[in-house]
């Protein structure tokens, strides 16, 4: 039973190494296709990107301490 956190920790390293490898690479060759794109537009996703991220945290943390009151947990800072 020891060697099993290993052996599954070595496996999802690895798998996640060439997977992250595989993106760049595809990424790298899709910027070496298509010629660049306005900075404007780029910037314009990044920030809906960003805000869409933002709107999601925010909503997570409002479900967290609804659940929470819910179940009688006490979520209060000291």
């Amino acid at each position: 039973m020891e060697w099993v956190p290993i052996v599954f920790f070595t496996f999802k390293i690895v798998v996640l190494g060439i997977g992250m490898f595989y993106a760049i690479k595809w990424h790298y060759d899709q910027g070496k296709k298509n010629p660049a794109k306005p900075a404007r537009s780029v910037l314009r996703v990044a920030g809906a990107v960003a805000l869409g991220f933002v709107l999601l945290l925010a909503g997570l943390l409002l479900l967290t301490f609804i659940a929470s009151k819910t179940l009688g947990l006490e979520l209060a800072l000291p």
